[in-house]
This record gives structure tokens, sequence and C-alpha cells, in this order.
């Protein structure tokens, strides 16, 4: 009896503690909004009703800076993947898919972008415009993305030419 009464103090805070966790994972929550600019390569806002809209972050990949900052410099092929982006999306209608986590340390969004039959982050980096970048816990595309990467460097598409 001392020992099921053991288990059962182990097993109730475990899963509530799982319950938890699952709770607020975002994972496959989709939402649809339309996109108000394009800030650069992988950074875009959407329109949420305020004034200056809510920042989006592309999950899975990393397009070059397009302008310099304190910790980076402007990248090769930034202002390129900038703008191929800004063509694709600004003023669209765009589905927004998360992943586990939805927001990062800067208070973006983060998601899996979709326009018509495209996805987004992967076209970015199958064209040359952006290169892999995975970051636990949103991970759910990270071998797809590589072999993409794989294929432009091969192909010599993009930042890669």
């Amino acid at each position: 009896m001392n020992f099921m009464l053991k288990r059962l103090n182990f097993l109730v805070p475990a899963t509530i503690i799982c319950f938890l966790f699952l709770s607020f994972s975002y994972k496959g929550e989709e939402r649809y909004v339309k996109v108000q600019r394009v800030i650069d390569g992988d950074t875009f806002v959407i329109e949420s009703g305020g004034k200056k809209g809510e920042r989006v972050r592309l999950i899975g990949i990393d397009a070059p800076e397009t302008r310099k900052t304190a910790r980076k410099e402007v990248g090769y092929y930034g202002q390129e993947a900038k703008e191929y982006l800004r063509s694709m999306l600004t003023g669209k209608n765009v589905k927004l898919v998360f992943d586990v986590g939805k927001k990062d340390r800067y208070g973006r969004l983060l998601a899996y972008v979709y326009i018509g039959g495209k996805f987004v982050n992967a076209d970015l980096v199958e064209q040359g415009y952006a290169v892999t970048y995975s970051l636990a816990p949103n991970v759910q595309y990270a071998d797809f993305f590589i072999k993409l990467e794989r294929r432009a460097r091969v192909a010599k598409r993009g930042l890669w030419n």
C-alpha cells in the first residue's frame, strides 16, 4: 500500500506537468493574416489592428542582413532576399503555421508561412535567398531545409552563385 501511495504521489504531479507543457505547445495552429510590409529576407510585419502591426520571423531559415547593426554586418545577397520576399508577400494574405514555440525572445511571432500553395520558408532556401537556421524546439522541417540548401548550393542559386 505504501508503494502505491508513493507511486501515486509521483504520477499525479508528473501528469499535471505534462498536461501543462502540452497545453503551451502551438504546433499546427494556423492563422490567416495580411502582410503590411517586409523588413528583410526573413522578417515581415502583419496587420494586427494597431498602427505598427506585428512582426513575424520565418522559422528554420536565416536570410542575410540588409543593414548594419551593433552585432551584424550587411550580408551578401541580403537586399536581393528582401526584395524577393517583398515581391512575394507585401499586401497579400498569407497563412501562418506555428510550431512548438510561438514567439522568440524579441516578441516576434515564429511561423512557417504559406501563400497559395507555396511554402515560403522552403522557397527562400531552395532559391538561395536564405540558409537553414534551426533552433529548438521549432525544428519540424529542419532536415527538409538542409536538403533544399544543399540543392541550391549545388545548383549555384542565389547567394551560392
